[in-house]
């Protein structure tokens, strides 16, 4: 037994002497943890082993290439963002290290949001492993351009064979490492499809353990009215047994404002049923679409965007649209609400309201609205959400935070300031300013949430063993800078975004090293 003990002593002191004496790759001192898990940070060191955490705690006289002094920082899990519009930048060899997304700590995000983007999502994979991207990137099936490539833009339901058309598809993009299915039932051509339809094809991807992320198809009164349209949400997730989640939560336009705590009763009762019902969130009370979606009705998109210009020449429908037309913009509180962000044939409109572009033609709204869309169909963002909403949905458990933002070449146009500040923004205002949530939730609705939800396997949490996606920021620092007037402006307090244990971004800059990986769906 003596001997025994001795040799058990011996083994221990062996393996501490190792531990000190082992060398990491990095290591982080004495640094404030937030873990993700939503429980309050600690102090202590993180270790960092190639890609992973080698491990949390007393690493003072370990060995290592690099260290970082965490006394002034808090450490969280890289930030996920759940809605990304950043596929286009993310494609392009020259725009693919997004210092807009490292500069605000998100280390990995889920593209073709809004049933939009490539069908062929192995085809995506095989171009982002080519040359590398600057954060991790996981891939959603887009509904809308799986029923364009079938259907085209028919406004009608499927056929048997069109409806195994697109479960095929549906399998090639689940088998190929897609994270679950989105759907933009607000836009053509995903506002042509019965909920069943949908229903029908989450079933395909619910034998692969994927997710439902939804724009929903009202979030307004436009058609069937916001409560509804959540309501079809989690029919999907209670009829296919799969993860959904209403995106970019909101109650659009003062028809509906105050809608937010009925919708939180709903989804909570849905829950408590046993669906598995999420939502995502940016932290702004204005969102962004295109001048067509924003205002003309979906009959109008039947058969194409050519069918669509040839309405407002008819003099039996051009009545009908204008009509249509008026009674969305009311529900969007105005033209006074509506400033333009994009319009590549029409670039004098930009950062104006469609109001004071109407007033400069001296015209009235809806005449000035159809002569630009006879030009193009240029972006706009839309003043319409409330702030009381707004903090009734980032308070729910459940909720998630998502940018829906762009990464648009450098200066081209004035795109929404939710590209460039959504993670800092949450923090600084609605944690530290305002106190509507915690530093922990706010972290864990940015971290370990997302990866539940969309299975995004040993990442989302501090964790020993996990993949090494840190950011380290500045709480008296952090902020976002970008505005509506003037969005072309990087967030601040992000010091150090480390990617697959490689850091990727360092006291405001890039490190011109490309750590991101394709994360695939397993």
């Amino acid at each position: 037994m003596k001997r025994a003990c001795l040799l058990l002593a011996c083994w221990l002191v062996c393996q501490a002497s190792w531990s000190a004496a082992a060398e990491y790759d990095l290591v982080i001192d004495n640094v404030r943890i937030i873990d993700g898990s939503g429980n309050p940070w600690y102090r202590n060191d993180i270790a960092i082993a190639g890609d992973r955490i080698a491990g949390i705690g007393d690493y003072s006289t370990a060995m290592a290439i690099t260290r970082i002094d965490g006394t002034e920082l808090y450490a969280a899990p890289g930030f996920i963002d759940t809605h990304s519009h950043t596929a286009d930048a993310l494609l392009d060899r020259q725009r693919s290290d997004v210092p807009g997304l490292l500069s605000q700590g998100i280390t990995a995000v889920l593209i073709n949001p809004d049933g939009g983007g490539s069908t062929d999502i192995a085809s995506q994979i095989a171009t982002l492993r080519e040359h590398g991207t600057g954060v991790n990137v996981g891939l959603f099936l887009p509904h809308g351009e799986i029923r364009k490539q079938v259907m085209a833009m028919a406004d009608r339901g499927p056929t048997d064979s069109e409806l195994n058309r697109m479960r095929d598809l549906v399998r090639q993009g689940m088998l190929a490492g897609a994270f679950g299915l989105s759907s933009g039932t607000f836009y053509a051509p995903g506002s042509f499809a019965a909920n069943d339809e949908l229903i029908a094809i989450m079933k395909e991807v619910a034998i692969y353990g994927g997710a439902y992320n939804s724009h929903i198809r009202d979030e307004s009164n436009y058609s069937i009215g916001v409560v509804a349209a959540v309501e079809e949400v989690i029919d999907v997730g209670r009829r296919t047994g799969a993860p959904v989640v209403v995106t970019h939560i909101k109650a659009l336009g003062p028809p509906v404002w105050g809608m937010a705590e009925v919708l939180t009763r709903n989804i909570e009762q849905a829950r408590r049923e046993g669906v598995q019902v999420y939502t995502d969130q940016y932290p702004y009370i204005a969102s962004h679409t295109s001048l067509d979606a924003a205002l003309l009705p979906r009959w109008a998109f039947d058969g194409g965007w050519p069918a669509t210009v040839a309405r407002f020449s008819d003099l039996n429908q051009r009545p009908e649209l204008e009509a249509a037309m008026a009674e969305n913009l009311a529900r969007r509180g105005g033209a006074d609400r509506i400033q333009f962000s994009r319009a590549p044939e029409t670039p004098a409109i930009v950062g104006q309201t469609l109001q004071a572009w109407a007033d400069q033609k001296e015209t009235g709204a809806i005449t000035a609205a159809i002569n630009l869309l006879l030009q193009g169909r240029p972006g706009i963002i839309s003043f319409n959400m409330s702030d009381a909403d707004l903090e009734t949905f980032m308070r729910a458990p459940w909720n998630m935070t998502a940018s829906d933002g762009r990464n648009p070449p450098w200066l081209e146009g004035s795109p929404h300031p939710r590209g460039f500040g959504t993670f800092p923004r949450k923090i600084r205002k609605y944690v530290l300013e305002q106190q509507i949530i915690t530093l922990p939730d706010a972290v864990r609705s940015m971290t370990s949430l997302p990866a539940q939800v969309y299975q995004i396997h040993q990442r989302g949490l501090l964790k020993q063993g996990y993949y090494a996606d840190i950011t380290l920021f500045d709480l008296d620092e952090i902020k976002d800078n970008a505005t509506f007037e003037s969005p072309w402006q990087y967030a601040s307090g992000i010091q150090h975004v480390i990617i697959n244990g490689g850091v990727a971004w360092s006291n405001g800059q890039l490190t011109q090293v490309r750590h991101g990986r394709v994360l695939q769906h397993e």
